[in-house]
């Protein structure tokens, strides 16, 4: 009987039209575009204007583009993983919605919430999944309205958040294509690093916490970037050493949109060109869950069979991992 491995077959995304530049930012909080782009390399962000929508929105959008590119009829799926730090409400899981909201009747779902590494957990979770033989279709979603957690006052956050939502159908595969191996990696040390105070069972709302602003994401910036520049290049670079991978092997590198010098880190230690590493943060500054997959959406086209990819992401809490995955399929 041959190996089942999980194989990306198909990727779809979407950003909402509204594009917040740095142009305009700087009329809002006490900033400038050479000092964001210099330390970030973020240009625009795309936010989601409409109130009533929520991240459910932004994930249907971009379930519904895998499907209609894929022609894949939604009841064959049998499984939804909702990967996403901003879910639409607490208890009622969002993936579960978006699921019916897409015709995916016969699949179950449930959400997974690791900062910006949900949606590279969500790979590892769909592979195993999808390797037990008995699922067939995995739909893995990433999508997060990070506008709707952000304090706009604040300069430290408001210029590197964005909304947006992504998503991909993994399959089985026997000829050795898909997910093939992973480096997943957490510490609490990272607890009070990026967190948002109130909201929880710890600090439930009030009007105190309302009034405090303890319901918008803080961020202590030096502390999350000193280890995201070192975790998510160690992770790369393990998993091309356990790998027997160099550089040249490495088709691309696809690394969450967080900052463009700890993407530039990661590659240098990964020996990679800049051409071989998928960047998009000018275009959507950080979408958290969505990254990676609108990373696929955008160079999909360039992508071969047989590509050697690793994936990589850093996220509060701290969560951090890598994944190697073999394209299974030409554009």
């Amino acid at each position: 009987m041959s190996t089942i491995t999980a194989a990306i077959t198909a990727v779809g995304g979407y950003v909402p039209d509204y594009v917040l530049t740095n142009q305009i930012l700087e009329t809002m909080v006490d900033t400038n575009d050479e000092w964001i782009t210099t330390r970030t390399g973020i240009k625009e962000r795309r936010i989601l204007k409409d109130k009533d929508k929520g991240t459910s929105y932004l994930a249907i959008q971009a379930a519904k583009d895998l499907l209609n590119k894929s022609n894949t009829d939604p009841e064959d799926i049998d499984m939804v993983i909702m990967a996403t730090a901003t879910p639409d409400m607490p208890v009622a899981a969002t993936g579960v919605y978006v699921a019916t909201q897409i015709g995916a009747v016969n699949a179950f779902s449930y959400d997974l919430v690791a900062a910006c590494s949900s949606f590279l957990f969500g790979m590892s979770t769909a592979a195993r999944y999808i390797e037990s033989g008995k699922y067939k279709k995995v739909l893995l979603l990433g999508a997060d309205k990070m506008s709707s957690i952000i304090d706009y006052e604040d300069r430290a956050t408001c210029i590197i958040f964005g909304d947006g939502g992504g998503a991909v159908l993994f399959e089985p595969n026997t000829e050795g294509y898909g997910v093939r191996d992973e480096v997943l990696k957490t510490d609490g040390i990272g607890r009070q690093s990026l967190k948002i105070d109130a909201g929880g069972s710890i600090l439930p709302a009030s009007a105190e916490t309302v009034a405090n602003k303890q319901h918008y994401v803080f961020q202590d910036g030096k502390t999350v970037f000193k280890f995201a520049v070192s975790n998510m290049a160690d992770v790369s670079e393990q998993i091309m050493k356990r790998n027997n991978l160099s550089g040249e092997d490495i088709a691309f590198l696809v690394p969450h949109q967080a900052n463009k010098r700890i993407i530039d880190a990661t590659a240098k230690r990964m020996n990679l060109p800049e051409e071989k590493v998928m960047i998009n943060i000018h275009k959507y500054g950080n979408t958290t869950s969505a990254t990676l997959p609108l990373c696929l959406r955008d160079y999909e086209k360039q992508l071969k069979k047989g590509d050697n990819l690793v994936f990589a992401s850093f996220g509060g809490g701290f969560t951090w991992g890598a994944v190697y995955v073999k394209w299974a399929y030409n554009s």
